[in-house]
């Protein structure tokens, strides 16, 4: 069905206010754009009502034992700390020397990295909405420095796709879209030359999934990550990032934990399940202890199980 002809000029309205609001913010110092964006999350909890009311709902489904005050604070910081997050992406071009500075990487985290790519297999980096997970994706293939590449889903404002694909680029990574019917080819390549690939799991969307608990509840999650592992027996490594301090300006570190697995399961869709589960364990770790840096108005548990699946 075509869109109707109000709704398609409304759209492009939108492009165009966000591409100029973007290309506006970056011409900002690092700092300066932070001190934007601090404004614009505070004004975003007194304006969008319908996010906040959303961030409040999936609050109380996760964190039921909080009291109501507590998550109210952990809504509120959040939208800050996503806004910083846009600031930080957008400036990067001008501070992308100082990259390696600003994101760290905690103890361990570059052995679990250079251990998975010493397999020649390629990497199944699986990743959520948690922290700044786009300057995480600049800083990872950093460490080899190792190609990479990440699938994603193209936004409603073409012009954005074109903002979010270029910036990546820039930093070494490579946009493979879902919709785009050479993204299954180009998977495979990145597994034939040894390449990292990076999923983000946490969110419940149209792509083929299985249910696994996050939060105490079955929350339909996508499995490509545990697919494509078992398919070309590809080291499976999640990664999480996180604030060093409480201020803008204070960076990042990022974590890494290796999924061990059976390649030789005899039952594969249970080894699909059972690593896919364990992949959205350590973001769920990662979501508790900072539970400011996690995307709430999110619609998490919007699918829901059917009571004969016997989905946990």
């Amino acid at each position: 069905m075509p869109v109707p002809l109000r709704k398609r000029a409304k759209r492009r309205v939108r492009s165009v206010f966000l591409v100029a609001a973007v290309r506006l913010l970056s011409l900002l110092p690092l700092r300066a754009a932070l001190a934007v964006g601090t404004a614009v999350g505070r004004a975003a909890w007194v304006l969008a009502r319908e996010t906040r009311r959303q961030m409040l709902a999936q609050l109380e489904r996760a964190l039921p034992e909080l009291p109501a005050a507590e998550r109210e604070r952990i809504a509120r910081a959040s939208l800050v700390h996503l806004a910083w997050l846009a600031a930080e992406v957008v400036t990067l071009p001008r501070w992308r020397a100082a990259l390696e500075r600003y994101v760290g990487l905690a103890p361990g985290a570059e052995e679990v990295f250079r251990g998975a790519l010493a397999r020649g297999r390629g990497l199944v980096y699986v990743a959520g909405h948690v922290g700044n997970w786009e300057l995480m994706a600049q800083r990872v293939p950093r460490v080899g420095p190792w190609p990479a590449a990440t699938i994603a889903k193209t936004t409603i404002d073409p012009g954005l796709n074109v903002l979010i694909e270029r910036a990546r680029r820039a930093g070494g990574v490579e946009t493979l879209w879902r919709e785009d019917p050479s993204t299954a080819r180009a998977m495979i390549r990145c597994f034939k030359r040894n390449e990292i690939l990076g999923i983000l799991i946490d969110q419940d969307t149209s792509v083929q999934g299985v249910f696994v608990p996050f939060f105490g509840r079955p929350a339909y999650t996508p499995r490509a990550a545990a697919d494509l592992a078992l398919r070309f027996r590809a080291p499976v490594v999640v990664g999480t990032c996180r604030r060093r301090g409480p201020h803008p300006g204070d960076g990042h570190v990022v974590e890494a934990v290796e999924i061990p697995y059976d390649p030789d399961a005899a039952d594969r869709e249970a080894e699909a399940i059972r690593v896919t589960a364990a992949c959205t364990a350590v973001l769920e770790a990662a979501i508790r202890r900072n539970p400011v840096e996690w995307v709430w108005m999110h619609e998490r548990w919007k699918t829901t199980p059917d009571p004969a699946s016997g989905a946990p």
